[in-house]
């Protein structure tokens, strides 16, 4: 009787979280971004077999409406457009891709809101997205590292960092997911090239763990 009683609750509770999942969708889905920006769909790679071109108007592209989401442990980094997910894309990260970065040759992708400090083309990586590491807020969290002993005094906070391809006729690099940077997010070329054209220099690019 008591095991009759308990299952009957079970299925009860799991009716009612249904309802408020339903009635709640963003509680299912949804993407950390920026400020305001609006939450994504479920799909794991939104639009990533469309062209930028047919998603976004690049004729009346407001450059300053463009913002950046890395997702680090997914492995994605998402285009957003007027605070609405646009396109996904595949990256990859520095040898140690879980930690936030906390010194020079730790190998690993730092985390927090960044802006694009300077674009430029690559003669091995066809474009350099170069990001404001080390900011105001990357420079606390060194502090606080040397303060706690996880980082030494002789120990430098890195820089040079951000986006960018690969070796030409090296996206296999991509597909295999291997982490090859010393602490950057590389991309296809293609994808980095799709991307670069969409950006300036101030453009806000949020990375998270």
């Amino acid at each position: 009787m008591l095991q009759k009683k308990f299952l009957g609750c079970l299925f009860v509770l799991a009716s009612l979280s249904g309802i408020y999942a339903i009635a709640n969708p963003d509680i299912a889905s949804h993407l950390p971004c920026i400020t305001d920006c609006e939450a994504r769909a479920a799909n794991e790679f939104l639009n990533k077999n469309k062209a930028i071109a047919d998603l976004i108007n690049l004729k009346q592209l407001d450059k300053k409406a463009i913002k950046l989401v890395v997702e680090k442990s997914k492995y994605k980094l998402t285009v957003y457009y007027q605070k609405k997910p646009v396109k996904s894309y595949a990256i990859v990260l520095g040898g140690n891709p879980k930690d936030d970065k906390l010194r020079q040759g730790d190998k690993r992708t730092p985390e927090g809101i960044f802006r694009v400090k300077d674009l430029y083309y690559h003669s091995e990586w066809s474009k350099f997205i170069w990001i404001d590491y080390p900011n105001q807020d990357s420079w606390r969290k060194f502090t606080q590292a040397k303060a706690r002993g996880k980082v030494t005094a002789k120990d430098g906070i890195g820089d040079e960092i951000g986006i960018h391809g690969v070796e030409k006729g090296k996206d296999w690099i991509i597909d295999r997911k291997i982490n090859w940077t010393l602490g950057c997010v590389s991309l296809k070329n293609k994808d980095v090239d799709e991307i670069y054209s969409l950006l300036q220099k101030g453009t806000t690019i949020e990375i998270l763990h």
